[in-house]
């Protein structure tokens, strides 16, 4: 591997205590912080105690001590602590797995308890409580500035998802609730909402809630909607710095990485047009996103060198990354098979002359071994592990689908629906300008030079490579392809950075004239109304500011043109920011009823986990035409398995939606004949329909309105204002 680019300046090693005191008050600014929203949204001291503790003793202690063992440790402090809680994580996940497969949910904290004491036992070990003798220190502007964006995340989180009352919650987190419960009573997990269905879906995160919920007795709810997910974050912030770091040669470029990767979006030119580089601000919303994020990044710093037991650590990440979001191992493989193929390329070019199988030899010994071909091999079967067992060959809807995501925004921009047919020119036209946006976030790739054919370099290009290319060639119903682009997010970033770096240097007064320049331009042109058509007027301005580009810059320095591009951005990401970290002004619709709550928790603690429960709630919105059947809050709050609730997202629905196909939020249930002897009991109860759907479907309980006609064939058990629970004779 090619050294990364000298430090400017004196590295500073791990001063006398005070020093080090000095770099942990940014932290403890933020715990204090972080401490005093969750008590305003509510959670209890008993519940922050507990988590604290366990996260601290349970994941980062244990996972900070294995890190150091197996890797030989970090260059600091916050990296062996961060990555020691992304690996504590992934023990804690494969831990629990058959912990809660044999019934001893608890036994998930043998494997930290071992942990703790064998590295205070073995001599040999001890020192790893320690770190390395000569441990870089971060320095204090550099902690304040990483400080500063978890504080945003934060904020973002409190006032939009932790301060949010669980009733009018965002619509998917009680469909991340629902698998919380199930993975905490049942391994391997089906779908909770339709019974029997196979679950197609990466499900760890739900296994790390459950692990946490168990051990510490905290509700999964304030889990999943307060808790977890805030430490999960702040370790990606310090993790994407690191890795900056590492490439970068300076913790200025560690920074830059992150501020990239957080607050640097596409321009956005068009009212209501968005040409998107997807935000990092899905933290709260997308658990198995904000989990998958936190642990492909430390696999991506063990791949850059160290220890020879490293490898223990790579394949326990690998392992749990292929159930935490089925996004990062295909973009890892392409990442280490543009390495691979890079290193090809070097070892063939510098073998000209030889024999041909003499040249052969020298590709294959300098190309495609060593340990770039190992963790290829790795990360290889973890994905076919994860393909053929865990998601069992399911898709959730995604199929290859060219420009799919400029298709859906070819309708917003036209005002046609998704579905009707649509030119090839302007998807064509569509694609280019969002390469464009693209560019104005990542554009300092293109100074790369010479560094573009070093292993961690083209490992960082191939991940981004990957992720537009999914973004631009697969289709969901939902545009979850995006999700491709999100992760490739850090990775881009840190190139970008590397490839500014690496430029030749332009003055940094006229880098920021040119870079004011074009975020004036940008604010100038959004306030433009240009004649003709919708794709015209769509494209027009992004032509302008791109001829702007090249007429400003297009002979000068790789810097001068990223500077101007990233301008363009600074606007458009200024406001996405602000608004991020500002109280929403709208209100919000109450998704669960009032009530909902308290019959959920009666049925859980009056079950069994392998009860069944039927249920006549379907719908989301009872007032749309339609039935959008993201309805979870029945499993959610019940952790109880039921028959049909929700189907919105069950592998049966996504499949027959497709990406240009009918809203997969209107498709009808796929097994008619099951809704209809489900809706039967209590649309129009008899004793044989009641009969029927205990001895056939294994029902033993109905979850719905108050309807006193059902008392006459099953026992009423619990009723409130809003809801009522009954039992089925024989239950």
């Amino acid at each position: 591997m090619t050294p990364a680019p000298p430090a400017r300046g004196p590295v500073r090693l791990e001063g006398p205590a005070r020093s080090r005191g000095r770099g942990l008050v940014p932290a403890a600014v933020v715990c204090v912080a972080a401490v005093a929203v969750f008590v305003w949204c509510g959670v209890s001291w008993r519940d922050l105690t507990a988590f604290a503790a366990y996260l601290g003793i349970g994941l980062a202690l244990p996972g900070t001590l294995l890190w150091r063992g197996l890797t030989g440790g970090g260059r600091s402090l916050p990296e062996d602590v961060a990555a020691g809680l992304a690996l504590g994580y992934a023990v804690e996940v494969l831990a629990y797995l058959p912990a809660r497969a044999a019934g001893l949910p608890l036994l998930v904290l043998a494997p930290p308890a071992v942990v703790v004491c064998a590295f205070a036992a073995v001599p040999r070990l001890r020192r790893h409580w320690r770190g390395a003798r000569r441990r870089e220190r971060l320095p204090a502007w550099c902690a304040w500035a990483l400080a500063g964006i978890v504080a945003v995340l934060l904020a973002w989180g409190a006032l939009h998802v932790y301060g949010v009352p669980i009733a009018a919650a965002y619509v998917d987190l009680p469909y991340h609730l629902a698998l919380v419960g199930e993975v905490r009573h049942h391994v391997p997990p089906t779908m909770p909402a339709v019974l029997g269905e196979p679950l197609s879906y990466h499900w760890f995160v739900y296994a790390e809630l459950a692990a946490t919920s168990w051990v510490t007795g905290i509700e999964p709810a304030t889990l999943l909607y307060r808790l977890s997910m805030l430490p999960m974050a702040a370790a990606m912030v310090v993790l994407v710095a690191v890795l900056g770091r590492r490439l970068g040669g300076s913790w200025g470029a560690g920074v830059a990485a992150a501020g990239v990767t957080y607050f640097l979006f596409s321009p956005a030119l068009v009212e209501g047009v968005v040409f998107s580089s997807r935000s990092m601000f899905t933290v709260s919303t997308s658990p198995t996103q904000t989990f998958g994020a936190l642990l492909c990044v430390p696999v991506v710093l063990l791949l850059l060198g160290g220890a020879r037991s490293r490898w223990v650590a790579l394949a326990v990440l690998v392992a749990v990354l292929a159930g935490a979001k089925a996004t990062y191992l295909p973009l890892l493989l392409a990442g280490l098979l543009v390495v691979l193929a890079g290193r090809g390329v070097v070892a063939w070019r510098g073998s000209a002359g030889l024999p041909w199988p003499a040249r052969m030899r020298m590709i294959a010994g300098r190309g495609l071994r060593g340990r770039w071909a190992g963790a290829a091999a790795l990360t290889l079967a973890g994905l076919a592990f994860a393909h053929l067992v865990l998601f069992r060959q399911g898709g959730q809807g995604t199929v290859v689908s060219p420009l799919a995501t400029v298709r859906a925004l070819w309708a917003t921009v036209a005002g046609t629906p998704e579905p009707a047919p649509v030119p090839l020119a302007p998807l064509v036209v569509l694609a280019g300008v969002h390469l464009f946006c693209l560019a104005c976030v990542w554009g300092g790739v293109a100074g790369l030079g010479r560094r573009v054919l070093e292993p961690p370099v083209l490992l960082l290009l191939g991940i981004g490579a990957a992720g537009i290319g999914a973004a631009m060639a697969l289709g969901h119903p939902a545009q979850s392809q995006l999700y491709f682009l999100e992760a490739a997010r850090p990775y881009l970033s840190v190139a970008a950075v590397c490839g500014v770096l690496s430029a030749p240097r332009v003055p940094w007064r006229r880098a920021a004239c040119l870079a004011g320049l074009g975020a004036g331009a940008a604010l100038v042109v959004s306030g433009l109304e240009f004649p003709g058509g919708a794709l015209v007027r769509v494209v027009t301005p992004y032509l302008v500011l791109g001829v702007a580009a090249v007429l400003l810059c297009g002979r000068g320095p790789v810097v001068g043109m990223v500077a101007v591009l990233a301008g363009y951005a600074v606007p458009g990401s200024a406001i996405d920011v602000a608004v991020h970290v500002m109280p929403a002004r709208e209100s919000r619709e109450r998704l669960v009823p009032a009530g909902a709550l308290a019959a959920g928790r009666w049925l859980r603690a009056h079950s069994s986990p392998g009860d069944v429960v039927a249920t006549d709630l379907h719908c989301v919105h009872e007032w749309w035409q339609v039935c959008d059947s993201r309805h979870f809050w029945v499993s959610a709050f019940s952790e109880r398995r039921v028959l049909v609730e929700g189907w919105a997202y069950a592998e049966s629905t996504l499949s027959r939606a497709g990406p240009s196909g009918p809203s997969y939020l209107t498709l009808p249930y796929a097994d008619r004949a099951r809704l209809a002897a489900n809706d039967a009991v209590f649309a129009a109860p008899t004793a044989e329909n009641v009969r029927r759907l205990a001895t056939e479907h294994g029902v033993t309980w109905l979850f719905t309105r108050p309807r006193p006609e059902l008392a006459r064939f099953a026992t009423l058990r619990f009723r409130n204002a809003a809801f009522a629970i009954y039992r089925l004779p024989g239950g």
